[in-house]
């Protein structure tokens, strides 16, 4: 696929339309935030394909339902849960300490999960908590995973995919784009600010990874995707507004349900016209341009030295 051609998809396409056909039976996935909205959706339909997914969660008792509502629709599904809390690095390491005992492949990896709209909270490891959640803990995740998806890559001649799930609002970011000196300045958080901040860190780590992994001639690609405006409990923090809450209400036509949101996603982790192609920015199942932010390779080197200082 050039990088002109766009895929027969649109907005309106879901996660089982995306991947209609694909056997993936051979594959073994990893999704975070599966529990809810997309990240539920994504995993169902992955599952659905064929594909053994890992649901990383913070939530057992939810994972455990959730697991439950996708075998009664689809009892050959192959699903399991381990307990993941992206804003604790110690739980990162735990989780991929306990993945990689377990010996399996990996073949994709979807950094799904994310916060939305927090008041000014640190993380245990002292990190402005969408910042640590959205960002940090995906990016230590991928680092301590990429040794065995290489692997994997490797022994079964099938391309690796790594997929950050972003936003548009990645152009919203604070000047400059990412604050390196004032990750942690209370002062001047502003949280929608610093979500969009998060975001763009998605994009950044998934460019530097694409170019690193080009660079090291291995068979994995790194995308990012934006699935589009979704109603789901991410923005728990940003509905108790009341003005938001009315404006949710007004505009909810414009919204995608999460059939729709999850189609970006299991495009880009699926398809075969995504083949060989990383680096990319994706929406609506196709490559989309991405804001000016995103497509700064100095920004992505400086944030990649940023990330691998404060993980160790």
């Amino acid at each position: 696929m050039s990088r002109r051609k766009v895929s027969g998809f649109s907005s309106a396409s879901t996660a089982e339309q995306v991947t209609e056909g694909i056997d993936a039976t051979a594959l073994t996935a990893i999704v975070t935030g599966a529990t809810s909205g997309i990240g539920t959706e994504t995993a169902r339909v992955l599952a659905m394909r064929g594909v053994h997914v890992i649901m990383a969660v913070r939530n057992l008792v939810t994972a455990k339902d959730v697991k439950e509502a996708i075998l009664k629709e689809i009892p050959t599904a192959k699903l399991d849960y381990m307990e993941l809390d992206l804003s604790s690095m110690a739980s990162v390491r735990k989780f991929a300490s306990d993945f990689i005992s377990s010996r399996l492949p990996l073949n994709i990896l979807v950094n799904n999960a994310g916060i939305f709209g927090t008041p000014f909270t640190l993380s245990e490891d002292n990190i402005e908590l969408q910042f640590a959640t959205n960002h940090i803990g995906h990016f230590l995740l991928t680092n301590l995973l990429l040794d065995t998806m290489k692997k994997t890559a490797h022994e079964s001649k099938r391309e690796g995919r790594i997929v950050n799930v972003t936003s548009c609002a990645h152009r919203l970011s604070y000047r400059g784009g990412i604050r390196f000196d004032k990750i942690n300045d209370e002062s001047s958080y502003r949280k929608f600010c610093a979500y969009a901040q998060s975001k763009l860190a998605n994009v950044l780590h998934a460019n530097e990874l694409a170019r690193r992994l080009k660079e090291d001639g291995v068979d994995i690609n790194a995308n990012s995707v934006h699935p589009g405006a979704i109603i789901t409990n991410i923005d728990r923090y940003y509905v108790h507004s009341g003005l938001a809450a009315i404006l949710k209400k007004l505009i909810g036509f414009a919204f995608k349900n999460v059939e729709r949101g999850a189609s970006t996603t299991c495009y880009v982790a699926l398809h075969p016209e995504v083949k060989g192609i990383s680096g990319e920015y994706f929406a609506d199942n196709r490559m989309a341009k991405v804001g000016s932010k995103g497509r700064d390779i100095e920004l992505a080197k400086k944030l990649w030295d940023f990330s691998m200082n404060l993980i160790n």
